[in-house]
C-alpha cells in the first residue's frame, strides 16, 4: 500500500467513524453497546489510540518497541482503561473534536515521513513479527472500521427495539 493509500484510509476511517457517533441521541451515546463499553467509551478509546499510534510510530522509529506493547493486558485493557478514564467527557460533540484534533495530530506527523518509513524494518518485534509504522497505522484504521460497524450494528438494532416499545405504549 502507498503513503497517500494509508493516510486516505485512515481520514477516510476517522471520518466515518466521526459521522458513526454524530447520528447517535445523547441517550445512545452513554448506552451500553455491552457489558463494557459505550459509544463515549469507544471514542476515548480512539482517541487514545490516535495518541498511542503517534508516540508509539516515534519510538518505532529509534528501533524501540512502542510504550503499549509493555504489560498490555488483556487485548491491550489497561492501555483503554487509561483512555477512557483520561477522555471523560459525556459530551458527543467534546468527545468528537478530540477524536479528530488527534486524528489530525497523528496525520500531519505521518506527512512529515518519507513514504519508506512508513514500511522500514526498524528491527522492532512483537509476538514474533515485524513492527512498522505503516501496519501500526493499519492496525488503528481497522481498529475504526470494527468499531463503527459494531455501533452502527447495534444503534440500528437498538433503535428498532425502541421503536417497537414506544408503539406497543401507544397501541
Amino acid at each position: 500500500m502507498t503513503a497517500p493509500e494509508r493516510l486516505r484510509n485512515l481520514d477516510e476511517s476517522v471520518r466515518a467513524f466521526a459521522h458513526c457517533i454524530r447520528s447517535l441521541s445523547g441517550r445512545l451515546f452513554l448506552a451500553k453497546l455491552d457489558e463494557q463499553w459505550t459509544p463515549r467509551d469507544v471514542t476515548a478509546h480512539l482517541i487514545g489510540w490516535n495518541r498511542h499510534t503517534l508516540e508509539g510510530s516515534r519510538q518505532i522509529r529509534t528501533g524501540q518497541q512502542p510504550f503499549y506493547f509493555a504489560n498490555p493486558g488483556d487485548d491491550f485493557s489497561k492501555a483503554n482503561a487509561v483512555s477512557v478514564g483520561k477522555y471523560n467527557s459525556r459530551n458527543a460533540r467534546e468527545l468528537v473534536d478530540q477524536l479528530e484534533t488527534s486524528a489530525q495530530e497523528l496525520e500531519r506527523f505521518l506527512l512529515s515521513l518519507d513514504p519508506a518509513e512508513l514500511e522500514a524494518d526498524y528491527g522492532v518485534r512483537y509476538r514474533g513479527g515485524s513492527v512498522t509504522i505503516g501496519n501500526t497505522v493499519d492496525a488503528l484504521v481497522d481498529d475504526y472500521v470494527l468499531h463503527r460497524r459494531q455501533i452502527e450494528d447495534w444503534a440500528t438494532t437498538t433503535r428498532r427495539e425502541l421503536g417497537s416499545k414506544e408503539d406497543s405504549l401507544k397501541g
